[in-house]
């Protein structure tokens, strides 16, 4: 994944430190996801199935073709970290879930995606909370 670069004429402060803020994060994921001979895709990926998914639930929540998801699912399957399996309700569907191996690989990559955590362990527990609902705050729009 191609991480972007600050742009050079950021209207204002705040706008710079949330570009700086998410580049450093993008880095990061991408560093964690490589330790585990991961894309971020990949790693995207399976994190979203800790619960069961259809594919076409992935394709949504991760705002991206259908394609792609099949794509990475038949590369996840093969280094059995996911499989596809029949919907408990609808036999016609099918919807990919964890194995085992990927439970842990997963794990083992959050341990190892520590940028959060970090960065968090800079600002007081006060300002951690503040930082929250100013986050929430501007999200709702």
């Amino acid at each position: 994944m191609a991480v972007p670069s600050v742009p050079a004429n950021a209207a204002t402060d705040l706008e710079q430190a949330m570009f700086e803020f998410v580049d450093a994060y993008n880095q990061a994921w991408e560093a964690a996801a490589g330790e585990h001979d991961l894309s971020t895709a990949h790693a995207c990926v399976l994190g979203r199935v800790e619960t069961r998914r259809s594919m076409g639930e992935l394709a949504e929540e991760l705002r991206c073709d259908a394609s792609n998801i099949t794509q990475i699912v038949v590369r996840l399957e093969a280094r059995d970290l996911v499989r596809r399996e029949p919907h408990p309700e609808d036999r016609r569907s099918r919807q990919i879930v964890r194995t085992p191996g990927g439970d842990d690989l997963y794990g083992a990559f959050e341990d190892s995606f520590g940028f959060p955590r970090s960065a968090a362990a800079n600002l007081t527990d006060d300002e951690r909370e503040t930082l929250v609902a100013l986050l929430h705050k501007a999200m709702r729009g």
